[in-house]
């Protein structure tokens, strides 16, 4: 007994530290380039955020869309203001006091100056006429011809309606009720069917079952007629549906030294066009968006598609 107690205020004092343990803060916000111009204050990808307080820090990366997140214990703030600090090759550092953990922090960050010359002492490598080139799944048909089929509706006309059997609308006249159907073999569908009536007295006569309209391998409709004979044409498109790798173009948009485009997620084989020096040269991108003249990131959005930025690297520049 006296062992079960010991256990039993060991989990009770246990709790109790758990519940007196400080909860955690988060801080939010997003890194943008500094500029007057609204449409030129894209994100910056890939700043290294550094929280300082007291004895301790916290580190985040920005994502593609400059978006950071910092989690910090809740006596960060108790004493001093948190210390957030901002470094990325192509800007000027910054650093910045953050005293209110509940803000939306946004940071503007410099860019520095693009030299005349690469760090070798040559004239910077001019990047133009950027495009981007990828392949897509896209449904295709092929027209395989069409299907015509006619058939009668045998019946005669002006005979009282008698229960059980097929009667007109209005319940007067006997009728006759029969069904046609195609078949557009396999792998095959039906589109754009349609169903008339060509001969005999059509106005005594009417579709009551609509098989036909939606498509699909097999068709099928039910014609109605408490008159004489009448001839049916039944004729739909058969085509064949495929999936098909299409090459596709995109052009990407660019703000100073940034190149920003983006891709549906089923996008593959992803390659930068693009001349350098005037040379036009094809330049894939893998998982790990490694460019010679660029260091690219990209992230995907709730839909799926992914977005993609590219910051030349020193000793580039776009022409």
């Amino acid at each position: 007994m006296k062992t079960l107690a010991s256990v039993v205020l060991f989990l009770i004092a246990l709790a109790g530290c758990h519940e007196r343990r400080p909860p955690a803060i988060t801080m939010r916000g997003a890194v943008i380039r500094r500029d007057s111009d609204p449409n030129r204050q894209t994100p910056v990808a890939g700043v290294r955020v550094v929280a300082e307080y007291g004895s301790g820090t916290a580190v985040a990366w920005s994502s593609v869309q400059g978006a950071f997140t910092l989690t910090l214990p809740a006596y960060a703030f108790h004493n001093t203001p948190v210390t957030l600090r901002f470094r990325h090759d192509g800007y000027e550092p910054l650093d910045q006091l953050a005293t209110l953990p509940t803000d939306l922090y946004i940071i503007r960050m410099m860019p520095l100056p693009s030299p005349a010359r690469s760090p070798s002492g040559k004239p910077n490598t001019a990047v133009g006429n950027v495009s981007v080139r990828y392949t897509a799944k896209a449904p295709v048909v092929a027209d395989v011809g069409t299907r015509v089929k006619t058939f009668q509706v045998v019946n005669r006309g002006n005979r009282p309606c008698t229960r059980p059997g097929a009667c007109s609308p209005d319940g007067r006249w006997k009728a006759t009720a029969q069904t046609i159907s195609l078949d557009a073999e396999q792998g095959n569908q039906f589109r754009n069917a349609r169903l008339s009536c060509i001969a005999g007295p059509c106005p005594f006569t009417s579709i009551v079952r609509d098989n036909f309209s939606r498509g699909g391998r097999t068709i099928n409709a039910t014609v109605l007629n408490w008159s004489d004979t009448v001839t049916y044409l039944f004729q739909a498109e058969v085509v064949h549906p495929m999936v098909s790798q299409t090459v596709r173009h995109s052009y990407p948009v660019i703000f100073d030294r940034t190149l920003n485009f983006s891709l549906p997620g089923s996008a593959e084989g992803i390659c930068l066009e693009a001349e350098i020096n005037g040379a036009p040269i094809i330049f894939p991108i893998g998982p790990a968006l490694l460019l010679s003249w660029a260091d690219c990131h990209q992230q995907p959005d709730s839909e799926n598609n992914r977005l993609y930025r590219c910051e030349l690297k020193p000793g580039y520049q776009f022409r």
